[in-house]
């Protein structure tokens, strides 16, 4: 699988929308504050702070903001901060959902998500009770109008990408969590524009859901992502384009 269904909710989250834009910079900013906090300032030698930096640049976080979360992160206690929490379980149509959080109230946190879930149709799963079904690559998505295809393979194989697919009117770089980043500067050095980029979890296999499991899995994926607590929603559902 290609992730295609990360790339809806990426060019989703993309839109001109003031308060979308307000919200990803300030789950990227919180990401950021995170990295920093466990594996300093520098990026080099924090590959998860360089992560993030990737992203922020991506989504064209303002620079100051990514001082401040930097600094935030550099001048925060042991243990002060957000805790790390990753909840798991089925939508509509045995859908599988992952949603990781960063949290500094995980009761509420806990409740919030159930609430979705159950408010959907849903329901909570233990810990590893859906994560089988992903293997966790990095994505890194090109408008095919933008540039042709022999000039991405060369770029990204070159780097060290394991696979490039078509899906739809995007190219898709596929690599390895550890190959992400190298093959995302050879791609940006070469001057090839980069629609989107994540380390995610992609399924193995997907759920094609129609009519209303598919607009109640939308809604479900949404209110999931609107929490500010919520950094990243992976799941496996394949939805009608217009839903």
């Amino acid at each position: 699988m290609s992730g295609h269904s990360k790339w809806e909710n990426i060019k989703r989250t993309k839109g001109k929308n003031d308060a979308i834009r307000a919200r990803i910079t300030t789950k990227i900013s919180k990401e950021i504050t995170i990295a920093a906090r466990m594996g300093g300032a520098n990026p080099i030698g924090n590959m998860r702070l360089k992560l993030a930096l990737l992203k922020a640049r991506q989504n064209n976080v303002p620079k100051d903001n990514i001082k401040r979360a930097i600094a935030k992160g550099v001048g925060a206690s042991t243990g002060a901060g957000f805790d790390e929490v990753t909840y798991e379980g089925y939508g509509p149509g045995g859908a599988a959902i992952i949603a990781e959080c960063n949290t500094d109230n995980r009761n509420r946190m806990a409740a919030d998500i159930r609430h979705a879930f159950t408010h959907h149709g849903g329901s909570l799963g233990a810990t590893g009770s859906v994560a089988w079904m992903f293997k966790r690559k990095g994505t890194i998505v090109i408008d095919k109008e933008k540039c042709d295809e022999d000039t991405v393979m060369m770029a990204a194989l070159d780097a060290g990408a394991e696979d490039v697919v078509t899906e739809g009117d995007t190219y898709q770089v596929i690599t390895t969590p550890e190959d992400f980043v190298t093959v995302s500067e050879a791609i940006e050095a070469a001057g090839i524009p980069v629609e989107a980029s994540e380390v995610e979890m992609i399924p193995n296999t997907t759920v094609a859901l129609e009519g209303d499991q598919a607009k109640t899995m939308k809604h479900l994926i949404e209110e999931l992502e609107e929490m500010d607590d919520v950094q990243e929603v992976h799941h496996n559902a394949e939805l009608p384009e217009d839903e």
